[in-house]
């Protein structure tokens, strides 16, 4: 009741947060269960002392409408890596001698916020000149087509991810593909080198990139984490794929975890303590794998709830 009544008040303030509820509660959800509303939301999943549902992760990393579109203060995370996103929707910019790298468009509307961050930090929005993806949802790669247009930045996706992109067309635009990646991969741009992971579950082809980047004399090892998080019914592929994908994560080197929502590396709270000087807070390799224990515990949970008969 506590939690339904949470989440009608959110809905009172934010009318998107609403649809954010209604996306997670399903089709013909309603919040009174008199009217034949859905079940509480569920299951429930605490990691380090703090507790999580479907319905509050998804708000967590979605916030508002305003969230999503209003520029977050655009600063350098380490060595070459700078934010340039949202509140809410991460889009990270990498420079190199040679031009530079962007991952996730977010939606299309963004573009011109994300062209204004990166500006502000000093470089040109046209140095793009590839244009990579997180996975194939419309809040991180709707954009993409803008991007190239404006840039003429290469674009390039996993292989698992160009059906779902094809049929991403913002305003009738055709999605641009100019390099099917796999998994493995490398892509390099003046001295910088990513390599893409395919980490698959929340979309087929979600990629988690990994780089290094050095900073104070030392390298370290960051990876942009794809979202890890259970979106319906858990097939057996899709119990394979997520298996695979969290082993994956929690064995790959990491002293910087990124994400493509900030919520998922705690962005805004570090990116205040970065604000007051002192070491980087964005060097935590305690937490690197914090957001793959939310998803991996959320995921183990949905998989016992699945497998209990249904009630009569």
């Amino acid at each position: 009741m506590i939690l339904e009544a949470t989440v009608k008040k959110m809905c009172e303030l934010k009318l998107f947060t609403c649809l954010i509820a209604a996306v997670v509660l399903g089709p013909g959800s309603t919040m009174n269960h008199a009217q034949g509303q859905p079940p509480p939301d569920h299951p429930a999943v605490t990691v380090q002392g703090q507790t999580y549902t479907p319905r509050l992760i998804l708000a967590r990393n979605m916030g508002t409408e305003e969230d999503q579109t209003r520029q977050f203060p655009p600063h350098k995370i380490i060595g070459n890596i700078h934010y340039v996103g949202t509140r809410t929707l991460s889009s990270f910019l990498l420079v190199t001698p040679q031009g530079n790298i962007l991952i996730d468009s977010t939606y299309e509307r963004n573009v011109p916020t994300i062209q204004k961050s990166v500006e502000q930090l000093g470089f040109k929005f046209s140095d793009t000149r590839i244009l990579l993806g997180n996975h194939a949802h419309g809040d991180h790669q709707e954009g993409d087509a803008l991007v190239k247009q404006l840039t003429g930045a290469q674009v390039m996706a996993m292989a698992e991810d160009v059906p779902a992109l094809r049929g991403m067309k913002p305003g009738g635009k055709e999605h641009p593909i100019d390099r099917i990646l796999h998994d493995g991969e490398e892509v390099t741009l003046g001295g910088t080198t990513l390599v893409a992971h395919l980490t698959p579950g929340h979309t087929r082809g979600c990629t988690t990139w990994t780089m290094k980047a050095q900073e104070g004399g030392r390298t370290y090892d960051v990876m942009f984490g794809c979202s890890l998080r259970p979106t319906g019914v858990l097939t057996p592929a899709l119990v394979d794929e997520f298996t695979r994908s969290f082993k994956l994560v929690h064995a790959l080197p990491c002293d910087v975890q990124l994400g493509d929502h900030g919520a998922q590396y705690n962005m805004q709270e570090k990116y205040a303590k970065l604000q007051k000087g002192g070491p980087n807070p964005f060097i935590d390799p305690a937490t690197c794998t914090l957001e793959a224990d939310i998803q991996e515990a959320m995921f183990r949970a949905m998989l016992v709830e699945q497998k209990k008969p249904a009630q009569p």
